[in-house]
C-alpha cells in the first residue's frame, strides 16, 4: 500500500488586506494596521501564497493540515476571502484547520474562525459547537485538532489551551491508546518558545499529557521559521514541526515561504515517516529544499 501523503502549511496570513472601517481601528487592531502598511504588506505576497499552493497541490497530498493565522488583524471583512481561499485548497474533507492567534486577534471577533471555517475542523462526531480539540480520521491518520488562539493585549502575542481543552486532551489520547493510528497533534504555537510575548502559557502541561500518552508527530506555525525539537514521549522522542509563513518573502531571519510533506506507511510493527521539505525561491519557483526520515 503506498504511503499517506500529509502537507502542512501554515501562517498564510492572507493578502492583501482588506479595507477597514476606521471604527474597526482602534487598540491593538490599530498598531497592527500600521505594521502591516508599513512593514509586513511588503512580505506577505499573495502570489507567494499562490505559487506555494499550486505546488504543493502537484504533489497530489491526500490531506492538507493548515496551522493557524489565516487572517492578520481578524477584521469581519477577511474572513470571507480567506474562506474562498482554503477552498481553493480543498474540500474540508481534504483539509483540517486550526485557528493561530491573528484569526483570534481581538475580543470582537475572537470567534468568527469557527464560525467562518467550521466545517474545516468539524470532528469525525462532531458536536456542532466548534468545541476543542477535534479528532479527524484520514486514512492511518488521527488528526487532533487543538486551538491556542486567544486575544491578547497590544505587544503580545501568547497562546493558552487551557483546563478543560487539556482535560478533554488526556481523555482523548487515552482513547486513541487502544488504535493502531499514527497520531498528529495540530496546534498554532510551538511547544516551546524563548520569547514570552509569543509563548504558550500552559505547554507544561501539554508536555507532560504528551509525555503520558505520546503521539507521533506535532504540527505548528506562529514562528515563521524551520524548525523541528523533539520532546519526550512514553517511550521515544516526538517530533514537533514547525513551517515558515505560507505567503512569505525572505526577510532577516524569516525564511521565504515553504511547506512541508510527510509520507506515512506502516513498517511491519512501527510507523515510519519521511520529511519533504519544499520552499520557494527568488524567482516565485518551487524546489525541494530538504529530505529526512523522522522515524
Amino acid at each position: 500500500m503506498a504511503a499517506f501523503k500529509l502537507a502542512h502549511l501554515s501562517d498564510p496570513h492572507l493578502p492583501p488586506l482588506p479595507k477597514a472601517r476606521l471604527a474597526e481601528l482602534v487598540g491593538k487592531r490599530a498598531l497592527g494596521y500600521l505594521n502591516w502598511t508599513r512593514n509586513r504588506r511588503k512580505y506577505y505576497r499573495r502570489e507567494v501564497l499562490d505559487a506555494l499552493v499550486s505546488d504543493m497541490q502537484s504533489q497530489a497530498p491526500d490531506h492538507v493540515a493548515v496551522t493557524g493565522d489565516l487572517v492578520n488583524l481578524a477584521l469581519e471583512s477577511e474572513f470571507a476571502p480567506a474562506l474562498q481561499w482554503l477552498g481553493s485548497v480543498g474540500t474540508p474533507g481534504a483539509v483540517t484547520a486550526i485557528p493561530g492567534n491573528h484569526d483570534a486577534y481581538v475580543r470582537a471577533t475572537r470567534h468568527r474562525f469557527v464560525q467562518a471555517f467550521g466545517d474545516y475542523l468539524a470532528g469525525d462526531q462532531a458536536s456542532g459547537d466548534g468545541a476543542f480539540p477535534f479528532l479527524r480520521r484520514r486514512g492511518p491518520l488521527a488528526l487532533i485538532g487543538l486551538s491556542s488562539a486567544v486575544p491578547t493585549a497590544p505587544f503580545m502575542a501568547t497562546g493558552t489551551l487551557g483546563g478543560a481543552q487539556l482535560d478533554a486532551l488526556d481523555r482523548m489520547l487515552m482513547s486513541l491508546a487502544a488504535e493502531q493510528a499514527f497520531r498528529v497533534l495540530l496546534v498554532h504555537h510551538p511547544l516551546h518558545s524563548d520569547s514570552r510575548p509569543k509563548r504558550l502559557t500552559d505547554s507544561a502541561r501539554l508536555l507532560a499529557l504528551l509525555k503520558k500518552h505520546g503521539v507521533e508527530l506535532i504540527l505548528h506555525g506562529h514562528d515563521h521559521i524551520h524548525s523541528t525539537t523533539w520532546f519526550e514521549g512514553p517511550d521515544r522522542r516526538i517530533p514537533s514541526i514547525g513551517v515558515p509563513a505560507a505567503s512569505a518573502l525572505a526577510r532577516g531571519r524569516h525564511p521565504a515561504a515553504a511547506y512541508n510533506l510527510y509520507a506515512i506507511e506502516r513498517d511491519g510493527n512501527a510507523w515510519r515517516c519521511e520529511q519533504i521539505v519544499r520552499g520557494i525561491d527568488g524567482d516565485l519557483r518551487m524546489r525541494e529544499i530538504n529530505r529526512t526520515r523522522l522515524i
